[in-house]
């Protein structure tokens, strides 16, 4: 029982409810249904249903996205880039008698959709979808919707049949001599008011204000007489239950879209979640967010709800008005139906124009000029995913292509950044051996490949997508060197691609008579190895483990390279566990060849600089205690 109740967490709030909650939850939730009762409006319309689909949405939604979400804050409803995506989807059934019950079969496959991915525990994969494709994506959809929302601001009506953004946006300056001027004022004061209302006070809710004073200017002068265009009756406030006619064939035709909007959807709630718990301080659970968001649009479908998501608006509006608990976003949802049993007389009087407005305004929020800088001063390749995803957005046939395209670039450029194998050859700078040089190996390096002892650094990750690279790459590093050293301190990953190269590095190497050894290893990558049977090929008293004292591994496998380079024999348990010879005994050995000297004397030399001095006392005292 305790298990399923997991999954209700309202059942949780309700119990441990207090009634000094009630206040803030309440005064946030009136505050966020004032604000939804617009958009929702404005955002079916986007979607290319009547606003009464828009209202059930923010009814619905919020509802039951508050009772089985994880976030306290998060405000389930319409958004525009899922409205947006629902209108494309549409477009084909836009006219037909079964355009209403395809958008509801929509709505519940998304919900469906998201619900097995957090029943699956799939809330890492949101984190496959860049923040640079939200961002282009985005842009991109508010430029979609304000250009879309052109006619309707002009108080134009346009063709039947016309659909896609481009052929609205050709017929509108087609049609330009037919612009309504009354329509035309009544958008902008809408634009004017919402603008000035958030100056003043960011709490005011500006798209609302903008309506009323429209409508209020409909009724009081008659402008309807004028041509204007108006929003009509709005049915029962109350979401009528609907039983949905499922077909295999809907769903065909319907999956691909619906996969996209419950992508996007949860891309959005997470977001916005996480964005409010770094300051509210809540934990969360990217799998029960998912699992709310498909329980919310699952049973929105049954109750003529448009798909939905986390709003940042009004979610930010919740957080910075007090609420507490989820009971906030399930009283705003009440609110919405209760207000609505009151205002939906008056609700028709609304120009169409005006919401065009609001529509404008929302248009324009979506495109983040300061993400757009940021992304932009990061990276070129953020910049060419972020730019990808906006132009397809816009020039796409279907909206799906751009979230497509701006996720298969990404993981292009990142598979193509991290497909290079990080390799370095060490050598002296210097015939004292003060200093030492480390060369990237590259085909064109001056690599210094006539030394005896070849010391090679591997660094970073190395695995499938990389070993191509690293196997070029070694081969360079191929030289008249006696012996070997690999070093692996900066590897912390490898997998069994990249072990196969270096195996047939090593066996290369010791079929023209020379020797390898293997330093600085991490017990972890170690044990890999010993899975793999890498340590076998040069012998467990040729590997060296990684050791917190600076240099030791490496003085360790410079010592046993000098010791196999001059036939001196070391006892193979001394060198397994990585332990250096005596320097008494190093010494003459060193002394017969003047590269190892230098190479020796740049070990001391480091080891008795006083930065190293201070780190070895400080892995002393750890020790100790």
């Amino acid at each position: 029982m305790q298990r399923a109740l997991k999954f209700v967490p309202i059942i949780e709030t309700v119990s441990t409810y207090k009634m000094q909650y009630l206040r803030f939850d309440f005064i946030a939730a009136l505050t966020v249904a004032v604000v939804a009762l617009p958009q929702s409006m404005a955002y079916a319309i986007i979607a290319g249903v009547d606003p009464v689909y828009g209202l059930y949405s923010a009814i619905v939604l919020s509802i039951l996205g508050s009772m089985f979400g994880n976030s306290n804050h998060l405000a389930t409803g319409p958004t525009n880039a899922i409205s947006l995506l629902i209108a494309s989807n549409m477009a084909v059934y836009v006219g037909k008698p079964n355009l209403i019950e395809m958008l509801m079969m929509l709505t519940f496959l998304a919900g469906a959709i998201q619900f097995m991915m957090g029943a699956l525990k799939l809330g890492k994969l949101v984190n496959y979808v860049s923040h640079s494709v939200i961002v282009g994506f985005t842009a991109g959809a508010g430029v979609i919707i304000a250009l879309g929302q052109f006619n309707q601001l002009l108080g134009i009506t346009l063709p039947q049949g016309i659909h896609s953004t481009v052929e609205k946006v050709i017929a509108t300056f087609e049609h330009m001599g037919q612009t309504n001027y009354y329509a035309l004022g009544l958008g902008l004061l809408t634009i004017i008011i919402s603008v000035m209302a958030k100056k003043i006070n960011k709490n005011l809710p500006g798209a609302l204000l903008g309506l009323i004073v429209c409508g209020f200017l409909v009724v009081f002068f008659g402008l309807d007489r004028f041509g204007i265009k108006l929003t009509g009756e709005i049915p029962s406030a109350i979401p009528p239950f609907q039983i949905l006619s499922f077909n295999v064939q809907a769903v065909g035709a319907l999956f691909n879209g619906a996969m996209v909007i419950a992508v996007i959807g949860l891309v959005e709630a997470v977001a916005i979640s996480k964005a409010i718990a770094t300051r509210s301080g809540q934990k969360l659970d990217s799998n029960q967010e998912f699992i709310g968001q498909g329980v919310a649009n699952m049973g929105g479908a049954f109750f003529g709800a448009i798909a939905g998501s986390g709003s940042f608006t009004r979610s930010a509006i919740s957080f910075q008005n007090g609420a507490v608990t989820r009971m906030s976003g399930v009283m705003a949802g009440g609110l919405v139906m209760v207000i609505l049993l009151f205002m939906a007389p008056y609700a028709k009087y609304i120009p169409s124009a005006a919401l065009a407005g609001v529509i404008m305004v929302v248009a324009y929020s979506m495109v983040d000029k300061n993400a757009f800088r940021k992304v932009f001063k990061s990276n070129k390749n953020d910049a060419a995913i972020m730019t990808v995803t906006f132009l397809t957005t816009i020039l796409a046939p279907e909206l799906e292509y751009a979230i497509y395209a701006g996720i298969l670039i990404s993981l292009f450029l990142y598979l193509k950044d991290n497909g290079h194998a990080t390799v370095r050859m060490l050598s002296l700078l210097d015939s004292e051996g003060s200093k030492v040089m480390e060369t990237n190996v590259q085909p064109k390096s001056n690599l210094p490949l006539n030394l005896p002892i070849a010391i090679i650094q591997l660094d970073g990750n190395l695995y499938f997508g990389n070993a191509s690279d690293l196997e070029e790459k070694l081969s360079l590093t191929r030289g008249n060197a006696s012996v070997y050293i690999l070093k692996f301190k900066g590897v912390s990953l490898i997998d069994i691609t990249a072990m196969e190269v270096i195996e047939n590095f090593i066996e290369k190497v010791q079929h023209e008579g020379k020797k390898v050894l293997l330093c600085g290893i991490r017990p972890e990558v170690k044990e890999k190895m010993e899975k793999c049977h890498l340590t076998k090929c040069v012998g467990e008293h040729n590997v060296f483990l990684a050791d917190n004292v600076v240099y030791k591994s490496l003085t360790s496998s410079l010592c046993r390279a000098e010791a196999l380079l001059s036939g001196i024999t070391v006892p193979e348990p001394v060198a397994a566990v990585g332990v250096a010879m005596p320097r008494e005994a190093a010494t003459p050995v060193i002394a017969k060849d003047s590269t190892l000297k230098r190479l020796a004397g740049w070990v001391e030399r480091s080891l008795q600089d006083p930065f190293y001095q201070a780190e070895l006392l400080k892995t002393q005292i750890n020790l100790r205690s």
